[in-house]
């Protein structure tokens, strides 16, 4: 049965969606402030994944979990799509790449339930740290054009194609 984590993070995995979804509502114009409160609230979550979770799972099993090293390229492909200004195609990008996140994460057996067998008794400590963590700041938008073609090559890094997103 899920625990405290697996339920504390499913949460935000659709509060962070729900934000997406009405930053993305209107196809004409992205809404700023719901697209900046979904940004500040995934680079949050990704910090407590990082700095938090991963490091405790890895102490827990004697070595990192052999689904982290993906998940952690998923991370950097999230972050660096954050960086440009947002845009129909950087959406779906982030859409795509949180479907198959998500579903690691989330699935039986997943990273969540792998991270609740692991820590056992430790959860509640590891909760009132993730819940005690600040919120990360994201640094302002950049809209030079150089800095799509790095965001493609983290994207291409991570396994996936920024030119799949071009037509959306």
């Amino acid at each position: 049965m899920a625990g405290p984590l697996y339920h504390y993070f499913l949460d935000d995995h659709r509060r962070l969606e729900a934000l997406l979804n009405r930053a993305a509502a209107d196809p004409e114009k992205i809404d700023e402030a719901a697209y900046e409160a979904f940004r500040q609230g995934l680079l949050t979550h990704i910090g407590a994944e990082e700095k938090i979770l991963f490091p405790a799972a890895q102490s827990a099993h004697g070595g990192p979990l052999p689904m982290a090293a993906k998940l952690r390229l998923d991370h950097g492909a999230l972050a660096a799509l954050l960086v440009p200004p947002p845009s129909a195609r950087i959406i779906a990008a982030i859409r795509a790449i949180l479907a198959d996140h998500d579903r690691i994460e989330e699935s039986p057996g997943g990273l969540y339930d792998q991270c609740e067998t692991l820590l056992g008794g430790e959860v509640d400590a590891l909760m009132d740290r993730i819940r005690s963590a600040p919120a990360l700041r994201a640094i302002p938008h950049n809209d030079d054009p150089n800095v799509l073609e790095v965001v493609r090559r983290i994207l291409e890094r991570a396994g996936y194609n920024f030119d799949d997103y071009a037509g959306t």
